[in-house]
């Protein structure tokens, strides 16, 4: 009976293992499952052959004041095209990305159900971020809260005041951490580490096998677990 037990549940942690390496967040303009998205717009098609949004949602990604969330990325006057870009690219990777599932937990919010929380970015995607945004300007360190939504679209509150970006965000970290109430994780890693998110990259998608890394890890440690619980359940009946 016990090796049954054991054997149910480790295929029921193999079977989630596998939905959690390719799967999509319960949000407003995620698919329910990932699948291949031939006609992604430009900066979204590195995706194209496993993504988690439709051709329609990565072309408003690019677009200013997209229907997406009606988001103003000019709130402190024109962004630079420098630093736009790095949030259009955020946003595919946001919408498209199918190998989240580390990271993705449950929320209660009007416009989705589950978020990203701590992902891992590599060191290059975060630095050059922050590096291309760092002669613009801004009022607030959290754009997830506290904007001034009565026009419908996004602007400073009345005791926010624009300052140049490096005054609200000191480093890449303070910015990749704090600009999505600690969506990302600000690491030291390299690309070639094997153990970072990537935002940009060109070919085959090289997030898979971070995370599968990141599940393996967890898988092990919950194994070790269960393999202690077991044995202290089969010693007590015997």
């Amino acid at each position: 009976m016990w090796y049954q037990v054991a054997l149910t549940l480790a295929l029921c942690s193999g079977a989630l293992s596998l939905d959690k390496l390719n799967m999509c967040m319960n949000a407003t303009h995620h698919k329910t499952e990932p699948g291949p998205e031939g006609k992604l717009y430009l900066q979204c098609a590195p995706w194209r052959d496993n993504a988690c949004c439709t051709a329609n949602t990565s072309e408003q990604a690019h677009a200013d004041n997209s229907y997406l969330y009606n988001f103003n990325w000019n709130h402190c006057g024109a962004m630079s095209p420098a630093c736009k870009k790095h949030f259009i690219q955020d946003t595919c990777f946001y919408e498209c990305s199918p190998h989240l599932g580390p990271w993705i937990q449950k929320v209660d919010q009007s416009w989705r159900r589950e978020r990203i929380l701590n992902v891992p970015l590599c060191k290059e995607d975060c630095d050059s971020w922050w590096e291309d945004c760092k002669n613009d300007l801004t009022c607030k360190t959290d754009w997830h809260t506290g904007w001034d939504w009565s026009s419908g679209i996004n602007k400073c509150p009345k005791d926010k005041q624009c300052k140049p970006w490096t005054e609200v965000f000191p480093t890449p970290k303070d910015m990749c951490e704090k600009i999505w109430s600690q969506s990302f994780l600000y690491t030291t890693l390299p690309k070639t580490s094997g153990r970072c998110m990537q935002m940009w990259f060109t070919g085959e998608n090289p997030n898979k096998k971070v995370a599968e890394y990141y599940i393996n890890g967890v898988d092990q440690r919950r194994s070790f677990t269960f393999t202690a619980l077991f044995m202290l359940c089969l010693l007590s009946i015997m």
